[in-house]
């Protein structure tokens, strides 16, 4: 495919369209929203139109090719070729239509992902050649409104999914400081001593405590059974917040389903903050399935009494390892 340059003078401002606004969504699942074809289909595009998606391969040199159907009947083929992902923090593509001989680009869009917590600020910036083209955009297809409607559609589908994907949550306050109970989660050798359910013996345990790194661990059950895990950490915020990918795993570190639950999340959305006060320090645990089916999501929710139990007794485990520490 052959692009046309465009013109890269730093000042941009008459000739694109921004578009912000802060959804009530964590990170992960906004941009899960953003690069899986099954959700973008449900959200996708101004109010009152639908998508067909051709293809969607989300990945730099990948392209994405949908038709947008307006209320009208009128269809309106787009291809968009994606020339930066980085997950979870931003998406770049060019959006461009088929003609003889390549890609026409008409314009660069630049998605961001900011981390609020349980929020998340996207900002959608459009550029293109010239200021007249964004006009021009603007004013043939209404391109600033339709960016808001696109947006607010999106947010209702998150609002729904947060509906459809309840979290499982587990707060403890321990009679420990905050720099203390962070260094008890984030160091190998502290782990070691108390994670896992009780009576439990840890057999494994390595972490590399950075976004993208993980803690990689096993563990052996009373029975002998032995069961391997990991923590893929997508946010490190010392000493107060975790954000991180939790699964069961392999001897080699790849992702595996739960050994005796075919139909529990493959992943799950773990993000846990740390609060001081009064040299106590209350940890808040919010879990919640990505990129899972309604059936992995039923699961999910119907186990949350047994999860209860089960963190239960490894933030039992944890508390008498603060005490005699």
């Amino acid at each position: 495919m052959r692009e046309q340059p465009m013109d890269q003078n730093t000042n941009t401002s008459d000739r694109e369209i921004v578009t912000t606004r802060v959804l009530n969504a964590p990170r992960e699942m906004v941009f899960d929203a953003w690069t899986d074809p099954k959700q973008i289909v449900k959200w996708w595009g101004p109010t009152g139109f639908s998508t067909t998606i051709e293809k969607m391969h989300v990945r730099p040199g990948g392209e994405w090719t949908q038709v947008m159907h307006g209320p009208d009947g009128t269809d309106y083929p787009n291809t968009h070729v994606f020339t930066e992902v980085k997950r979870p923090e931003r998406i770049v593509y060019t959006h461009g239509g088929r003609r003889e001989g390549g890609l026409e680009v008409r314009s660069h869009m630049t998605v961001t992902f900011e981390d609020l917590g349980d929020q998340t600020r996207l900002t959608m910036r459009m550029v293109f050649p010239s200021a007249a083209e964004r006009d021009r955009t603007v004013r043939e297809y209404n391109a600033v409104e339709g960016a808001k409607q696109t947006v607010g559609r999106l947010a209702e589908f998150l609002s729904n999914e947060e509906i459809d994907q309840p979290a499982f949550i587990i707060t403890r306050e321990f009679d420990a400081p905050r720099d203390l109970v962070w260094k008890a989660w984030t160091e190998s050798d502290r782990l070691a001593i108390w994670w896992g359910p009780k009576g439990f013996e840890m057999l494994h345990c390595k972490i590399d405590l950075r976004p993208a790194g993980m803690f990689y661990y096993a563990m052996r059950a009373p029975n002998g059974f032995e069961m391997w895990g990991k923590f893929v950490y997508r946010q490190v915020i010392a000493p107060e917040r975790l954000v991180f990918i939790n699964s069961f795993s392999d001897k080699d570190g790849g992702t595996t389903r739960h050994f005796a639950s075919p139909t529990w999340p493959l992943e799950v959305l773990n993000v846990m903050t740390l609060i001081e006060h009064n040299g106590h320090t209350m940890v808040v645990l919010k879990g919640r399935p990505v990129n899972a089916t309604a059936e992995e999501r039923k699961t999910f929710a119907d186990g949350f009494e047994s999860m209860q139990r089960g963190f239960g007794g490894t933030l039992d485990r944890l508390a008498q390892y603060l005490c005699e520490g």
